[in-house]
């Protein structure tokens, strides 16, 4: 595929997956100014959310005297993502899309498991403002992959049509 073309489709992407991470993150704070205001559209709103986060209200962040609609550590994940997003122009740009090392992966998730793990097994209770944290770093790497693995998939679409 030429290089013009290619690229091209790596900025839709890229400028698809920014966009739909804005409005996720909106409609996360959309749903405590729902409930604030007596909206019954605010059961919607959380229902989205509910079969990805527990939504356990001691373990969100609060915003117009209501829970977001997730956890503080899946709106770290979402709001990592966010930012992981921005950076990415700057840090891979949109002429190629070779994914980062699983290696990477694996170590940027390594505190998130294991956090996850030991606040699940009750051995520790990490505070939300650490949830937050692990969660924005594990956020932060993922666009790398998806806006990489989306971009490969719909550049080389023929190649994989024809596999199957």
């Amino acid at each position: 595929m030429k290089s013009e073309k290619k690229k091209k489709k790596i900025l839709i992407i890229y400028f698809l997956t920014l966009g739909g991470i804005v409005i996720l993150l909106g409609i996360i704070i959309l749903a405590p100014y729902l409930k604030s205001k007596s909206l019954s559209l605010n059961v919607f709103v959380y229902a989205i959310f509910s079969p990805v986060c527990h939504q356990i209200p001691s373990r969100s962040f609060f915003l117009f005297g209501y829970p977001l609609a997730v956890c503080c550590r899946c709106f770290g994940v979402y709001f990592g993502f966010f930012a992981g997003a921005l950076l990415h122009p700057f840090l891979k740009g949109f002429s190629h899309t070779t994914l980062p090392k699983a290696k990477t992966f694996i170590i940027i998730s390594f505190p998130l498991v294991l956090d996850t793990l030991g606040n699940f097994s009750r051995l520790w209770m990490t505070d939300n403002i650490i949830r937050f944290i692990i969660g924005f770093l594990w956020g932060l790497i993922l666009p790398f992959y998806f806006i990489a693995g989306i971009s490969d998939y719909f550049i080389n679409f023929r190649r994989y049509s024809k596999m199957t």
